[in-house]
């Protein structure tokens, strides 16, 4: 098939997914189940359910249910901002004089910048559905708090955000699109909870961890009548809606008979990773394609590459349940480095679960490699990309500068999870020359790591 292959490819509105892909259905290896944390045995529905709206502790918990059907109002949603586009980008092949064909997936072309409008309004959905008044969360670099605060104006819920205190001060612009979607927004650590001023005593000065949110995004949720708690990745249930990315992605390549070779993202909590690479990932456990995935994460936060497999507690407070996954220890508080949305001590279980089996690698990367890249794709392709996405960016630079050692031509894929226009903080301290790599020490690793629950 020799059809000229466009600089984006674009689907139809009536080529929308119609379901989302749950990739455990396929794993012989399931994930290990979450736990409650009270009693260490297997969570069940009931004990999720004050948590999370009932809907959607049923999908975090079911494992063998292969497609669930998006409801049309949440489709209706998406075609405000989707089906979104796979690029070529030739002019960053051209930039790099490769003979790889690169293909990103851009998932910014909405308010909030990113992939997390697929799973807050889908959430957002449920909590309506519910009859909830509202939902809190927390967010780190606010990308999600701005998604959760989009999706709870639509359906007209009241939203309750505690952002990461370093990222709330760095971005004062992100509070303020959440605030003008209505949200209430809230430094955390804060002095409004029980686990916020514990971990203040604990941690003076602390500038805070997607952990410590958690903790205190929970606890305001279960004290307050009529809310439940909502997130924006980690769980399964997150990852599920996401692969709304992943089925697009496969949709627009076998449109022009593409066949990818290699699928890259970064990874922070796992689920733009995770829902990217579904379709892709279920081929290979049904054993009918092989791909080479890879999963990019900050040097200063490797749970993949440096942590434990291990159950650990999903926030720093410790009163969320248990799961088994790539962790760095919940007390592990990262750097305050500017891949604020990849600043989390675990990763998805499900993604865990496949590295381990195999289907999946990682690396990670130091930040300021990273900004070289995000700089150079801006200068070609017009994207300024978020620091998170442009993990995947270095990465896919790196293999395809392999390519032009070795002469193939391989297909590589990456998902450009987001525009970076409000991170000039970061960008500014790259470009005045302020910005430096920490790596942390297997000291300082297995000093957390010393902290997991015995199970």
């Amino acid at each position: 098939m020799n059809k000229e292959i466009p600089y984006k490819i674009y689907l139809e509105e009536n080529e929308l997914p119609t379901q989302w892909y749950n990739v455990r259905a396929d794993m012989k290896n399931k994930p290990a189940p979450i736990l409650n944390p009270a009693t260490l045995k297997p969570i069940t529905i009931d004990e999720l359910s004050p948590i999370f709206c009932t809907e959607l502790a049923k999908q975090e918990l079911d494992e063998t249910t292969p497609y669930f059907d998006i409801p049309q109002e949440i489709r209706d949603f998406y075609k405000m901002y989707r089906p979104s586009p796979l690029v070529r980008a030739y002019c960053l092949e051209k930039k790099l004089g490769t003979p790889a064909h690169i293909y990103y997936k851009f998932e910014g072309n909405n308010t909030s910048g990113s992939h997390k409008l697929n799973s807050a309004i889908a959430q957002a959905y449920y909590a309506k559905q519910q009859g909830l008044k509202g939902v809190t969360t927390e967010t780190g670099a606010g990308q999600w708090g701005t998604a959760l605060s989009m999706a709870c104006a639509y359906f007209d819920l009241d939203c309750q955000v505690y952002m990461v205190k370093v990222s709330y001060e760095q971005k004062p612009f992100r509070r303020e699109v959440m605030r003008t979607y209505g949200a209430k927004v809230t430094p955390s650590p804060s002095m409004t909870t029980e686990v916020g001023k514990r971990i203040n005593a604990e941690h003076p000065g602390t500038t805070g961890s997607l952990g410590c949110a958690i903790s205190e995004a929970v606890e305001a949720a279960t004290t307050q009548e009529g809310y439940r708690y909502v997130l924006g990745s980690v769980l399964s249930q997150v990852l599920l809606h996401q692969t709304v990315i992943g089925l697009e992605t496969k949709a627009a390549l076998d449109k022009y008979g593409i066949k990818a070779d290699m699928i890259i993202g970064c990874a922070g909590g796992g689920s733009n990773l995770g829902g990217l690479i579904s379709p892709f990932a279920g081929e290979m456990l049904r054993g009918e394609a092989d791909y080479e995935i890879i999963a990019v994460e900050p040097a200063s936060c490797p749970s993949l590459t440096r942590g434990k497999y291990a159950y650990d507690f999903c926030d720093t407070g410790k009163i969320c349940p248990l799961a088994k996954m790539y962790t760095l220890g919940s007390n592990f508080i990262p750097s305050a480095n500017h891949a604020g949305g990849l600043r989390y001590h675990g990763m998805s279980s499900i993604v865990s679960q496949l590295y381990e089996d195999g289907y999946v690698k990682a690396r990670s990367v130091e930040q300021t490699e990273v900004f070289k890249a995000a700089e150079m794709f801006a200068k070609v392709e017009g994207i300024l990309p978020a620091p998170e996405s442009s993990h995947a960016i270095k990465v896919a630079i790196d293999e395809a500068l392999k390519c032009k050692e070795t002469g193939e031509a391989k297909n590589i894929v990456f998902g450009l999870t987001g525009t970076g226009y409000f991170d000039m903080v970061a960008y500014q301290k790259y470009n005045d020359g302020e910005m430096s790599d920490y790596i942390p020490t297997d000291e300082e690793i297995a000093k957390s790591l010393a902290t997991l629950p015995t199970v």
